[in-house]
């Protein structure tokens, strides 16, 4: 009978507490005996942070020590009939963050020196490759089994030096030496499985390991992590008519609000609608909607990537690009695509099988939200905390309708802000009013298409579509004339919701709206 009070493994990435103390657990051991019998026993996994890859390496470490009490009543139950153990030796690298050279081949020494009080140590093994080669020897000649080797979040010490070009390939190189020795161990080695949020170069990072299989973007893998509408449909079934009882509200309400917040990845085409696990987990926890994912933390690499590729918080989703693009090596990049893609904030929503292009865009609304709280402090400095006080105010006037008043205090605010940089062209405005909007949830785009030009940008509430044109030291009285000229409402004629024309004209100097008019 299931129990009352659902445990939920909020942060706990180990199997075998999970199943012991019996926290809820969807079950994706399935996808464990397929992996680990298929052809390649090299392979490779990327997804982004808290999306269950630390609990997948777990869970193959608990497999392959041949616990089989840990896997009652699950799928992988029925497939496993020999239950073998064998020697693993599990690497989590995400301890080797912020570390310089001397400090990452200590930490990695520290790894190793764990498993050699249990095999022991050869005499001549003295740097990280011998001593990991040695290793996987002793520990194949001690048991007579072959051996596991499972590295989690392989690519954690590259993450936060992946802009610089100094520290970078010296950090590199110490990894490439330590994974080194994994082809020369082949005849020792039953399986090896590396996870991280990044896809380096395989020259650059497993430059002797030629045969391992990335089965990121691999449809039979592509609910390998995360949480599939089916799988919270029926194994979170109970879970959802108490989330229900605890907002006071009806189940299919429920199922709605965590779809729009927490749904919408896709790491493969066609793929099952993937929830983020961490998000839709902590929502469950605490009976309410937040921003869990990104309150956990956003990379500081992001944005110094994002500003160094000058990347405009209206340019990061709905992307049009070929695999090559964002399914690449990260330390190669000659756009933001691949960090986008892989870190998460954006997502595969459609293919033309034509063509082969992918759309890319932004999962979901807690990452669109989040990404544009982050992007905001760019614009406001030291002022973000009274932005997203005045964020929430415009939120309430334009959900009122009343778009008269929310521009007047965006005015009001704006004008208390000091001078950013860049903030002589129309492009830095579009962008602010993109963030901004985007924070009240609303639907925003820009450079819309019409049949007589581009509209600068449009936002759709529930009930109303807005039409906006902005200009820049000009006057609200020509960005309405160039509406009307182009004749842009006719483009949005069939959305089926009255069409409001707003026209915007910004002030260089004082670096806030000069006029508006609202017709």
């Amino acid at each position: 009978m299931e129990q009352i009070q659902r445990l939920y493994p909020i942060g706990i990435q180990t199997f075998s507490e999970i199943r012991t103390k019996r926290y809820l657990y969807i079950d994706k051991t399935a996808y464990v005996y397929h992996m680990t019998h298929s052809a390649s026993k090299y392979m490779f996994l990327t997804r982004p942070r808290r999306f269950g890859k630390s609990l997948l390496v777990s869970t193959l470490h608990s497999y392959f020590e041949g616990k089989k009490e840990l896997f009652e009543n699950l799928a992988i139950e029925k497939l496993e009939k020999e239950w073998t153990a064998y020697p693993v030796l599990h690497f989590d690298m995400s301890t080797a963050k912020h570390a310089d050279r001397n400090q990452l081949v200590s930490e990695l020494e520290r790894k190793l020196l764990g498993y050699e009080k249990i095999y022991g140590r050869g005499e001549g093994d003295i740097e990280i490759n011998q001593r990991l080669q040695g290793l996987i020897e002793r520990a194949y000649t001690q048991t007579g089994q072959q051996v596991i080797v499972l590295i989690d979040e392989y690519d954690a010490p590259l993450l936060d030096v992946v802009h610089e070009e100094k520290n970078m390939p010296v950090l590199r190189n110490v990894m490439r030496n330590f994974y080194s020795p994994l082809k020369a161990c082949d005849p020792y080695l039953r399986y090896v499985f590396l996870t991280g949020i990044t896809k380096f170069s395989q020259l650059s990072i497993f430059s002797e390991l030629n045969n391992i299989e990335n089965i990121s973007m691999d449809e039979p893998y592509a609910a390998i992590c995360g949480i599939t509408e089916e799988e919270l449909l029926t194994q979170m079934s109970g879970d959802l008519n108490r989330m229900a009882e605890r907002m006071k509200t009806s189940r299919d309400e429920v199922i709605a609000l965590l779809k729009d917040n927490y749904d919408g990845y896709h790491f493969t085409w066609p793929s099952p609608d993937i929830y983020n696990p961490f998000s839709l987990l902590t929502a469950m926890a605490k009976g309410k909607i937040g921003s869990y994912w990104f309150g956990s933390g956003t990379p500081t690499y992001l944005i110094e990537m994002l500003n160094k590729f000058h990347v405009k918080p209206q340019q990061i989703g709905g992307r049009k690009v070929l695999a090559e693009s964002f399914d690449a090596p990260t330390e190669r990049m000659t756009d933001i695509n691949p960090l986008l893609y892989q870190s998460g904030y954006v997502t595969i929503k459609n293919q033309d099988s034509f063509t082969g292009l992918y759309t890319l865009d932004i999962p979901n609304k807690e990452v669109r939200i989040g990404l544009m709280k982050s992007l905001l402090s760019g614009y406001l400095n030291q002022y973000t905390a009274e932005g997203f006080t005045t964020v929430a105010l415009l939120f309430k006037a334009i959900t009122e309708e009343r778009i008269d008043d929310a521009l007047r205090l965006l005015q009001t605010f704006l004008s208390t802000i000091p001078q950013c940089d860049n903030t002589d062209y129309e492009g830095h405005y579009q962008s602010l009013l993109y963030t901004i909007f985007s924070l009240l949830g609303m639907y925003v785009d820009v450079e819309v298409r019409t049949p007589d030009g581009r509209v600068d940008m449009v936002m759709r509430t529930p009930s109303i579509l807005y039409v906006i044109e902005l200009k820049l030291n000009k006057t609200a009285d020509i960005a309405m004339q160039q509406i009307d000229l182009k004749n842009y409402p006719e483009r949005f004629a069939l959305c089926g919701l009255p069409i409001v024309k707003v026209a915007i004209n910004f002030d260089s100097k004082r670096h806030t709206l000069e006029d508006w008019i609202i017709s």
